[in-house]
């Protein structure tokens, strides 16, 4: 067991328990479960972020908002699918810093079916919300189109059970991208 370390400007900030290369998170919501691996040994920053939030509790009451589905997208050349899904409205204003992007080329964890990822607030970013992909979706990988910088985003894990779950919230009624209502995390928590 290592104790994940995440940079968080000057300092190291220790998720609060020891993790494992690969824990199993499940994420509980409205409309089923899904649980996911962490890939906390080729995406440790990333992995830890991702923790942090789970430990703080943040995910709790938090929701998938967001579905982009290949005819919500008419102003994008390159086009993705993905859910994605924020911390609790509440706590909104309180996101830890954003950390630095460990890209797929430095990972070698690519944007497949099932992949779990970190939303960005701009170039060399990773953030509290995550997304997962619907199908392989390379134009989110490092030298992907996807954004004009070719960064991509972070990838750290992967859905291991509940993508029917994943497909449901995609298909869930939306405004544009907006998931109209929203679906309700419950909670997100360890599993082994």
């Amino acid at each position: 067991m290592k104790l994940a370390l995440l940079l968080v400007a000057p300092r190291l900030l220790a998720v609060s328990h020891p993790i494992g290369d690969h824990p199993r998170m499940r994420i509980e919501t409205s409309l089923g479960g899904i649980v996911v691996e962490i890939d906390a040994k080729h995406a440790p920053a990333t992995a830890a972020n991702f923790l942090r939030y789970v430990n703080a509790g943040r995910y709790t009451g938090g929701r998938f908002h967001r579905t982009v589905t290949m005819l919500n997208q008419p102003d994008k050349r390159i086009k993705i699918e993905v859910i994605q899904a924020g911390v609790n409205p509440s706590f909104e204003d309180q996101d830890f810093a954003p950390i630095k992007l460990e890209r797929t080329n430095e990972t070698g964890i690519l944007h497949l079916r099932g992949t779990i990822s970190m939303a960005r607030d701009g170039p060399d970013t990773a953030t509290s919300d995550f997304f997962i992909c619907i199908g392989d979706q390379p134009s989110l990988d490092f030298g992907g189109k996807r954004n004009p910088d070719g960064q991509g985003f972070a990838a750290f894990g992967r859905v291991t059970k509940g993508m029917e779950v994943v497909k449901k919230i995609q298909t869930w009624p939306s405004l544009g991208q907006a998931l109209r209502p929203v679906v309700v995390i419950f909670s997100v928590s360890r599993i082994d």
